[in-house]
């Protein structure tokens, strides 16, 4: 197999550390896989160094200064691995065959990247490249960074455009656990997840994969999340299956909202429970759900909509505090999945403002870490779909 292996901080934060990674690493060589490695910066070297810049600093010397760490974490990996027998060298920014280039506007330049990557693999047969995580060259030879995760971010990239057949993450936890083991009580590991569900938990605070590493994850390369201690780079873990799809769709078949309005709904508890388990035990599929001070709405199939609204309203009889069940018919449904969206500033304004600019009524916009629904009406459908098209 060819397998690019990324070692966290933590993975790497002492010398013990260290000859544990390394030993993982040869051991996989002498069964005859070719390895990659990526390597952070040891333990929290990054934010020791930035905790130290008490100065007024230009990027180029603050991505130079936090370079260091990741530097050293080559050079111990490598020095480790010869130790043991195995042939290394160590990659850093300024090196002739540094593999992960940026341009310009500082985003990967795909095709240099690609070409030098191809290039530092076909030497896997015989050596051992360690990679310095997080670290970018920009088109002048300068020094940049990935951002936040960009350790990971190295991998997965790199991952992929070596033609890899996996890439496995070595971090401080047991691949993706069902829970914080810290918080919750019976917390395991789940032997897979998928790249959207993983986006998801990683935007809301999952320290597990960065989410800008997981836009290079396609279906043909492996991604696994294994802890340090584990010592095997080849089996165990977390699974991370499928592939990021940047996907603007639009559902085929009409929606219709059903609105619950009563004080209730925000000043007693339990009844966004009630209203959501009699749609669920009658067997209506809720498509999406939205909530205000006073009211709920559920978008239900429209076909649905005449018994969804009988069975909200015994709801609303047997709930003083509820005033009324309203119905609205033929609504459409356009969704952008992918990307860091709502991470991103500015992103709603992005997709709405073309549709008001076409004066079509936007009736909800709804937001997760990964996407962004529209709903308008069913006969502004195509339009809405176009426009969003256009911008992504």
């Amino acid at each position: 197999m060819r397998v690019v292996a990324k070692f966290g901080g933590t993975s790497l934060g002492s010398g013990d550390r260290i000859n544990r990674a390394a030993d993982s690493i040869a051991a996989a060589v002498r069964e005859g896989h070719e390895i990659a490695v990526v390597a952070s910066a040891m333990g929290n070297t990054t934010d020791e160094l930035l905790d130290e810049i008490q100065f007024e600093v230009d990027e180029l010397d603050r991505a130079e200064i936090v370079s260091m760490g990741e530097r050293t974490s080559v050079r111990m990996l490598k020095a480790a691995l010869a130790a043991r027998g195995i042939d290394a060298k160590f990659y850093e920014p300024g090196v002739d065959d540094w593999p992960v280039v940026t341009n310009e506007a500082g985003e990967v330049d795909v095709e240099t990247t690609t070409e030098r990557a191809a290039a530092v693999a076909s030497d896997l047969t015989e050596t051992v490249p360690v990679i310095t995580g997080f670290l970018a060259e920009g088109p002048d030879g300068t020094v940049t960074t990935l951002g936040r995760g960009g350790s990971d971010t190295t991998a997965v990239m790199l991952g992929k455009y070596m033609d890899a057949d996996e890439v496995v993450i070595i971090t401080d936890v047991e691949g993706v656990m069902t829970g914080d083991p810290h918080v919750v009580e019976g917390a395991r590991n789940v032997g897979q997840i998928s790249v959207d569900e993983l986006r998801n938990l990683s935007f809301r605070g999952a320290e597990v994969v960065a989410p800008s590493a997981l836009s290079y994850k396609d279906d043909d390369l492996n991604v696994r999340v294994v802890h340090y201690q584990h010592g095997d780079l080849l089996s165990g873990g977390t699974r991370v299956t499928g592939k990021f799809e940047n996907l603007v769709d639009m559902r085929e078949s009409p929606l219709a909202c059903l609105t619950v309005a009563g004080r209730a709904i925000r000043n007693q508890t339990g009844v966004f429970h009630t209203l959501s388990k009699s749609l669920s035990e009658s067997g209506i599929n809720v498509d999406a759900v939205s909530s205000g001070m006073d009211s709920v709405t559920f978008y239900v199939d429209e076909t649905e909509a005449e018994r969804a609204e009988n069975i909200l309203h015994r709801e609303v009889i047997d709930e003083e505090h509820l005033s009324s069940v309203t119905v609205d018919d033929d609504v459409a449904v356009v969704r952008v999945t992918g990307g860091e969206l709502p991470n991103r500033p500015g992103v709603i304004r992005d997709i709405v403002d073309p549709i008001a600019d076409a004066n079509i009524n936007i009736h909800d916009v709804m937001t997760s870490a990964t996407s962004v629904a529209i709903f308008v009406d069913w006969d502004d459908r195509e339009e809405t779909l176009e426009l969003v098209q256009d911008r992504y």
